[in-house]
């Protein structure tokens, strides 16, 4: 344990030891830390659902039996395959014009599983975004493939190590459609173009932090591009803007079978409960009705850009996700400081989770913030 303590100690003294915060409680747009009422510009409640008693009442008056839930206190392939959860795949692949779908327990089990089940194969070649989840890089890992990262969003890196990808391998793009630490969308066109010049190649795309918030009927930058049909693999995640938890992934019928047989994460899981589906199946089945949260986001995000702009406050991305720019940890850390103690929770993202010399603030928008909740930060930015 001596080891551990020093690496504790040299996490410390360059403020990038991570801890858990006590005290805390949600409040909808609003948290409680250690007493004070904070804006909570931490969570990833985009669509602004937390704070939705009216659906948690409909829900329950259409489902009075998940009242008090229950576990399935079995894996999916042995008794925890209630049927619910097949219906839920059936919605899920229809409306991401997909042949079918695959429930996982988190976006993390989703990532990790599909990568190493795909590489069991043999004969796969990874190419993925420099700034994928690490969950994503976790899965890449325990795949035991051959792979390489191309920089951020750069087409031409990436269609140059496409290139030189050996004609007998089947090489798999992986990339995220909104990236969570840069706020960045995806140009999915493009990549589906690169398919058509490399017919090999498979494209995997995980939506986490897009699906419920974009698109026509918040199914993701996949349906706001309109290649939907041309994903190959297409994840989501319930526990961002759909206020719940668990994970999918849309693809074709073939490859659900393989994961059925090889996805370790979902075979040596137990399943979710009944209610925690049932309450991801009623949202997703309601995304198409959140257009007015959708307008209310997008307007709330770019009044919060247009702020920064003006006061010269380093940040990148157009979106819902707002990385403030920082620099060093240390200063990244004074800087978040102000902004609790002036009632807004933000929290310090340091390397190792980002790059040395990029820490930032990450500003996570939902649709119930308005201007004025939001102009005192930027006030306290200003005189930073």
């Amino acid at each position: 344990m001596y080891r551990v303590s020093q690496e504790l100690e040299y996490l410390d003294s360059i403020q990038a030891s991570r801890s858990l915060e006590r005290h805390y409680e949600s409040y909808g747009k609003y948290c409680s830390v250690k007493g004070q009422l904070r804006l909570n510009l931490s969570g990833n409640d985009y669509l602004g659902l937390v704070e939705r008693e009216d659906l948690r009442r409909e829900f329950l008056s259409l489902y009075p039996v998940y009242a008090v839930p229950h576990g399935s206190t079995s894996s999916r392939l042995l008794l925890g395959n209630y049927s619910l959860a097949s219906l839920f795949e059936e919605e899920i692949a229809r409306a991401l014009r997909k042949e079918s779908a695959l429930l996982f327990n988190s976006g993390y089990h989703a990532n990790t599983a599909i990568l190493s089940a795909l590489s069991s194969l043999g004969g796969v070649h990874i190419l993925a975004d420099k700034l994928v989840h690490a969950s994503i890089i976790d899965g890449i890992r325990l795949s035991e493939a051959s792979f390489e990262r191309f920089r951020h969003n750069d087409w031409v890196h990436l269609e140059r190590l496409l290139s030189r990808v050996d004609g007998t391998k089947t090489p798999i793009v992986v990339v995220e459609s909104l990236y969570s630490m840069d706020g960045d969308k995806t140009d999915l066109r493009t990549l589906v173009a690169l398919k058509e010049k490399y017919p090999q190649m498979l494209l995997y795309v995980d939506e986490a932090h897009a699906i419920g918030a974009v698109g026509k009927h918040g199914y993701g930058v996949a349906e706001e591009q309109d290649v939907l049909e041309d994903i190959d693999i297409l994840v989501g995640t319930f526990g961002k803007a759909l206020n719940s938890m668990g994970a999918y992934v849309a693809t074709c019928t073939a490859l659900k079978r393989w994961l059925i047989n090889k996805a370790r994460s979902l075979i040596f899981s137990t399943m979710l409960p009944e209610a925690t589906t049932a309450w991801s199946r009623f949202l997703f089945n309601r995304l198409p009705t959140f257009v007015e949260e959708r307008k209310k986001l997008n307007s709330i995000a770019q009044s919060v850009h247009t702020w920064l702009k003006e006061i010269d406050c380093a940040t990148i991305g157009n979106s819902y996700i707002v990385p403030l720019l920082i620099g060093g940890n240390e200063e990244c850390c004074r800087v978040a400081t102000i902004l609790q103690e002036g009632g807004f929770e933000v929290r310090p993202i340091r390397y190792p989770t980002v790059p040395q010399g990029t820490a930032r603030i990450r500003l996570s928008l939902t649709a119930t913030m308005r201007e004025e909740d939001l102009l005192p930060l930027i006030d306290l930015l200003r005189r930073r």
